[in-house]
């Protein structure tokens, strides 16, 4: 894994972006195709924006996969995450292959349909976040670390539900879904590279115990540091909260 760490946020963006379009090109050119995962939520979208301007990547041979979403929620809803994807990404980079988590209708034959779709060839690349409460995807603490399963119905905890408000995607905590659709872990750690955009001042205790602590469920994104070709992203305002050391050793391993 590396780390890198910038000024502000769109300079991190910026950077994570050129990495990508060059990942995307790279899948294009070798395989006639990219097969992505992407994020979504609040923290993703400078990266997702101007990922969508990069020049030279053939939109119509990308191929997307959504991360997550709530049970229950209509995609006309602002909170929705297909609603997200359609506006932010793939209308504005005009994809046409797309794989969108309807969670309104059968949970159970969905994750059967689309999870076979993501395992029929190996994804490229996944864009991810890391969530206040050091979630990957909607997996929250304590998160599962075997599960061979590509996507899980989770129950979302307090924080995580509380973090969607605080964003304003919902007016207050009984609006936010109890439930949702969510990318297994080790689904995502089949990604041949993984780039987790995580900007801002509201994730730095999630950065300190993914990246400080011990690998383990109650810091569900502290795996990112046993995939091999996985780049991380922060802020001087995420990275607030890492120690001298920890910060030399990203610096040195960059």
């Amino acid at each position: 894994m590396v780390v890198r760490i910038f000024e502000d946020k769109l300079s991190l963006s910026r950077a994570a972006a050129e990495q990508a379009a060059i990942a995307l090109r790279r899948a294009i050119h070798e395989y006639g195709r990219a097969r992505i995962i992407v994020a979504t939520g609040a923290s993703q979208l400078n990266f997702l924006d101007l990922l969508t301007k990069s020049e030279n990547i053939d939109w119509q041979r990308v191929e997307t996969f959504h991360l997550d979403e709530y049970l229950g929620l209509p995609v006309t809803h602002p909170a929705s995450f297909r609603k997200y994807l359609l506006d932010h990404f793939i209308r504005k980079a005009g994809i046409t292959q797309y794989h969108l988590l309807d969670g309104n209708g059968d949970p159970r034959e969905l994750i059967s349909r689309v999870g076979e779709s993501l395992n029929s060839a190996p994804i490229d690349i996944a864009f991810v976040g890391i969530g206040e409460n050091g979630h990957l995807a909607f997996n929250d603490p304590p998160a599962d670390f075997q599960t061979e399963e590509p996507y899980l119905i989770v129950n979302l905890d307090e924080a995580c539900r509380r973090q969607q408000v605080g964003e304003g995607w919902f007016a207050d905590l009984s609006e936010v879904p109890r439930q949702a659709i969510s990318m297994s872990v080790r689904q995502i750690l089949k990604s041949r590279e993984i780039i987790a955009v995580v900007p801002d001042a509201r994730k730095a205790q999630a950065a300190r115990l993914c990246f400080e602590g011990e690998i383990n469920p109650m810091a569900p994104a502290s795996i990112l540091r046993t995939h091999v070709n996985t780049t991380v992203y922060l802020d001087k305002t995420s990275s607030s909260l890492l120690s001298p050391a920890t910060l030399a050793s990203f610096a040195a391993a960059a």
